[in-house]
C-alpha cells in the first residue's frame, strides 16, 4: 500500500523546509546590506540625483527584463539550483557594484544584480511551494516573513559596517561571500530532482474524460472547445490573481514611498514620529506573515485574503477620511497585516494552475508584480501633484477593495488545509517513502 500524503514529514523534508528558509533570508539580507552604503556611492561616483536615480533604476529594471527566463531555468536546471546561482551572482553583481569606478559599470552591475535575483525570486517560491506539497499544510507565508527578517538583518549589517569603518568593497565581499555559502550548503538539503507540473494537472485531465473513455479520448469536434475554454478560464484567473499580487505590492509600496511623506507634509507630523507609518506597516506585515500559514490552514487563502482586503480597505479609508497622525499610522498598520498573505497566496495559486508548464504562473506572476512596483510610485505622484497626496493615497482603499472582488480566485479551505495534494513529481517521491 501507498499513501499519497504524509502524516509527519520525512526528515528529508524537513532539512528542504530549513534549505528554503535559508534562502529567503539570504534573499533578503544580501540587498540591504547594499542599500545604507548608496549615500557612499553617490557621493563617490560625485553622481547628481538624476544620475543616482537612473543607477538605482537599474536594479528592478534587469528584474523585469530578464524575469520572463526564469520559468524556463527551473525547468531546466531544477528551483532549487537556479535559487542558489541566483543568489551567488547577485552577490557578486552588488560586490561590483560597490567596486564600480564609475557611472556606466554601476548600472550594468545593478541591472546584472537586478536580474539574479529575479531568477532567486521566482525559483525559491517554486522550491518553496513544492516543498510545502510535501510538507502538507502552509508554510510559505513563513518563508516570506523570514525574509523580512533577512532584510532586517542586512540593513543591522551595513549599519555596523559603516560604524567600524569598514570599507565597501570589504563589507560586500565579506557579506556576498558569506550569503553564499550559507546558499550553497542549503543546497546539499533542498529536494533533489526537477520540479514537475502543476499539481492539479493531471487531476484536470481526468476530469475533462468522459467516464468510461479512454485516456484522451473525446467527443468529436469537442476537444478544441474544451481546449479554448480551459486556456480562456486559465488565462483569466491568472490576470486575476496578478491582480491580487499586485494589490499587495502597491500597498507595501505605498509605505515605504509615500508613509512618511503625507505624515510629515501633509498632516505635519515632526520628522521622528513620520518614520511610524512605515515602520508600523512592514511590522504589521512581518506579524502576519508570521501566523499566516496558520490562518490559512484553518480559513483557506480565499477567507484570508477577502479579510485582509476589507482590512485594508476599512483601515486606510478610515484614516483618509479622518485624517489625524495616530490615525494614520493604525491605518498603515491594518494596511500591513492584511496584505501579508496576498503575495504568497497569488504565488502558489498561479504555480498550481492547470494547463502551465512548471514554473510558468509563478514566473508570470512575479514579473508583473514587479511592474506594479515600478509604476505605482509615479502614478500616486501624479496624481498627488494634480490635487494632492491624501486623493493620490486613495489607491490603498482601492486596492483592498479590488483583493475582496477578487479573492475568489483562491483557494478555499478544503484546498489548503492539512492534507495538501502534492505535485505528480513529488507524489512518486513519497509514494517511494511510504509504500510498505
Amino acid at each position: 500500500m501507498s499513501s499519497p500524503t504524509l502524516a509527519r514529514p520525512a526528515p528529508d523534508v524537513r532539512r528542504a523546509r530549513v534549505a528554503v528558509a535559508a534562502l529567503f533570508l539570504t534573499n533578503g539580507a544580501l540587498f540591504a546590506n547594499l542599500v545604507p552604503r548608496y549615500p557612499e556611492i553617490k557621493a563617490g561616483l560625485d553622481l547628481g540625483n538624476a544620475s543616482y536615480g537612473l543607477a538605482v533604476a537599474a536594479f528592478p529594471a534587469g528584474a523585469i527584463t530578464a524575469g520572463l527566463a526564469a520559468a524556463a531555468l527551473v525547468r531546466r536546471f531544477g528551483s532549487a539550483r537556479v535559487a542558489v546561482a541566483g543568489t551567488v551572482l547577485t552577490a557578486a553583481g552588488l560586490l561590483l557594484a560597490g567596486l564600480a569606478p564609475a557611472l556606466p559599470l554601476l548600472v550594468v552591475a545593478l541591472f546584472a544584480a537586478g536580474a539574479m535575483d529575479a531568477f532567486t525570486d521566482v525559483a525559491q517560491n517554486a522550491h518553496g511551494l513544492r516543498v510545502q506539497r510535501r510538507y502538507g499544510r502552509s508554510i510559505i507565508n513563513g518563508f516570506h516573513a523570514l525574509w523580512s527578517v533577512g532584510a532586517v538583518v542586512g540593513g543591522g549589517m551595513a549599519a555596523a559596517a559603516i560604524a567600524l569603518g569598514l570599507p565597501l568593497g570589504v563589507h560586500l565581499a565579506i557579506t556576498g561571500a558569506l550569503f553564499a555559502v550559507v546558499a550553497l550548503v542549503a543546497l546539499r538539503w533542498c529536494l533533489p530532482g526537477l520540479d514537475g507540473e502543476a499539481p492539479d494537472a493531471v487531476a484536470a485531465e481526468t476530469a475533462a474524460t468522459p467516464a468510461g473513455a479512454p485516456a484522451g479520448a473525446e467527443p468529436a469536434g469537442a476537444g478544441a472547445a474544451l481546449a479554448r475554454t480551459s486556456r480562456a478560464r486559465t488565462a483569466t484567473v491568472l490576470a486575476a490573481l496578478v491582480l491580487v499580487a499586485v494589490a499587495g505590492t502597491l500597498v507595501e509600496d505605498a509605505g515605504s514611498t509615500w508613509a512618511a511623506v503625507y505624515l510629515s507634509g501633509s498632516l505635519g507630523a515632526p520628522a521622528t514620529l513620520a518614520a511610524a507609518g512605515f515602520v508600523a506597516l512592514v511590522g504589521a506585515q512581518f506579524v502576519g506573515r508570521l501566523v499566516g500559514d496558520r490562518l490559512v490552514d484553518r480559513f483557506g487563502q480565499r477567507a484570508v485574503a477577502r479579510t485582509g482586503g476589507a482590512l485594508v480597505a476599512l483601515g486606510t479609508g478610515l484614516a483618509l477620511a479622518f485624517p489625524s497622525v495616530p490615525g494614520t499610522i493604525a491605518g498603515f498598520a491594518a494596511a500591513g497585516f492584511g496584505v501579508a498573505t496576498l503575495v504568497p497566496a497569488a504565488m502558489q495559486q498561479a504555480d498550481e494552475l492547470p494547463g502551465l508548464r512548471a514554473g510558468t504562473g509563478l514566473t508570470l506572476v512575479s514579473w508583473l508584480m514587479r511592474l506594479g512596483f515600478l509604476l505605482s510610485p509615479p502614478i500616486v505622484g501624479l496624481v498627488a501633484d494634480a490635487t494632492s497626496l491624501r486623493t493620490g493615497l486613495l489607491v490603498l482603499p482601492l486596492a483592498g477593495v479590488v483583493v475582496v472582488l477578487l479573492a475568489g480566485v483562491l483557494a478555499p479551505r478544503r484546498a489548503t488545509s492539512s492534507r495538501l495534494r502534492p505535485a505528480p513529481h513529488d507524489r512518486t517521491l513519497e509514494s517511494q517513502e511510504t509504500s510498505a
